[in-house]
């Protein structure tokens, strides 16, 4: 299983605005921290983009901001005398939230490096889709909003204990209860400080804080596989370039995960069997890539990734190539199942006007039917476009570009 955040790579891909956005000319800084860059992609875009950091380092209000929340961290280990105190103090308040909003406004302007961090990064990467619409300073204000508000649910969670949105398979790996949990936050704390004492950065205390505690819950599941395009599915994306659309009638077949029900099973028999569905339609010819879809996530702390075992289960038992196959390894749910299968339909160059089809079992294939509701309830929009079902364990389906929003409440499949 992999606990560590991805530090050093060869070589990162900039296939497209997906993962990370290109460069902007001066920008010399380059996150290969997946964890970051998905969750918290504006912020991140602060941290490497030169221009933009020294107009925000340069506000006399944020680097106020930055120093009182500094010093909030040096007085906590004094002041606290609770785990609740201690992660209280890197929050972000209302009123800092409000503060920021206000001076990113002021700060703004077309043509200098927040307007150009915005037209050439913060659009195209389509991250922050739902505010599209807006003006281009407010989609700038909503996106910080986003980020803001994702750091505080990261913390309230996998520092705080809060439940997420999946309780059973996300929850936080410690009893807050316990007083050693009260060191271990002290400790956090610690070493935190040690991490940004030096920032003028206003955000940086607050986000490296979730960030470490995504750490030591061993959630760093946002990096895992990355690059694909590089690894897992380098392949597979070699190929997509050579494809004849047209000798298709869909652009792929999509798998979804199914978790087994215990440790020590790499791949469920339901797995299995939708595996051996979707290559039925796979050797007629359907399409040219199965897109085997679902993270690590059943039982809870599983060691098992349910796309890679899919795939595995592919290539040595029903001896399909490599370069046939698709990894989505990060969803957690039937919904981000689809919505995940999507962003890879755009980030790989598969035609986006070509219908594709999930093939699983009939009672999710009823489930999908009908799970609209569900996806503008969890995601505020429905990240696909269904369209004829041609049987019990079929459906054809089109992605829609909303897909590519952040999911600011899902820290451990943000993007």
């Amino acid at each position: 299983m992999k606990k560590t955040i991805v530090l050093s790579l060869l070589c990162l891909s900039w296939l497209s605005n997906y993962a990370q956005a290109p460069l902007a000319t001066g920008e010399k800084k380059v996150s290969t921290d997946y964890v970051e860059v998905k969750n918290y992609y504006l912020l991140s875009l602060f941290e490497q983009d030169n221009e933009a950091g020294l107009l925000l380092k340069g506000d006399s209000q944020l680097a106020q901001l930055a120093q009182q929340k500094l010093g909030k961290l040096n007085t906590s280990l004094t002041d606290c005398v609770d785990a609740s105190c201690l992660t209280a103090a890197v929050k972000f308040t209302d009123e800092e939230i409000r503060v920021v909003t206000e001076r990113l406004a002021a700060i703004y302007k077309p043509g200098n490096a927040l307007g150009k961090l915005v037209k050439s990064k913060l659009i195209p990467s389509g991250a922050y889709s739902l505010y599209k619409k807006l003006p281009d300073v407010e989609l700038l204000q909503k996106a910080w909003e986003q980020d803001a508000g994702s750091i505080n649910y990261t913390i309230s969670v996998y520092a705080e204990g809060k439940k997420p949105n999946y309780p059973q398979i996300d929850s936080i790996s410690y009893n807050v209860h316990a007083k050693a949990y009260r060191t271990l936050m002290y400790d956090v704390t610690a070493t935190l400080i040690g991490d940004v004492k030096n920032t003028g950065l206003f955000f940086k205390p607050s986000m490296q804080a979730a960030l470490l505690y995504l750490q030591i819950n061993e959630r760093q599941d946002p990096a895992n596989y990355e690059p694909m395009e590089l690894g897992a599915n380098k392949a597979a994306v070699i190929r997509a370039k050579t494809i004849k659309w047209s000798a298709y009638p869909y652009s792929n077949i999509m798998v979804p995960g199914a978790g087994p029900d215990n440790l020590t099973s790499p791949l469920s028999g339901e797995g299995m069997l939708r595996c051996r569905l979707a290559v039925q339609q796979y050797k007629l010819g359907k399409a040219p890539f199965i897109i085997v879809s679902g993270g690590k996530v059943h039982p809870y702390k599983t060691k098992y990734n349910e796309a890679e075992e899919m795939k595995a289960y592919l290539m040595k038992t029903l001896h399909i190539p490599e370069n046939a196959i698709i990894i989505e390894p990060h969803a957690r749910h039937t919904t981000t199942n689809m919505r995940n299968s999507a962003r890879l339909i755009y980030k790989y160059g598969i035609p986006a006007d070509k219908p594709g089809i999930v093939v699983t079992d009939k009672s999710q294939t009823d489930f999908i039917m009908t799970m609209d509701a569900r996806c503008q309830k969890e995601l505020n929009y429905v990240p696909y476009k269904l369209a004829k079902r041609n049987s019990e364990t079929e459906v054809e389906y089109y992605p829609v570009e909303d897909a590519k929003q952040i999911d600011p409440d899902e820290p451990l499949d943000p993007r």
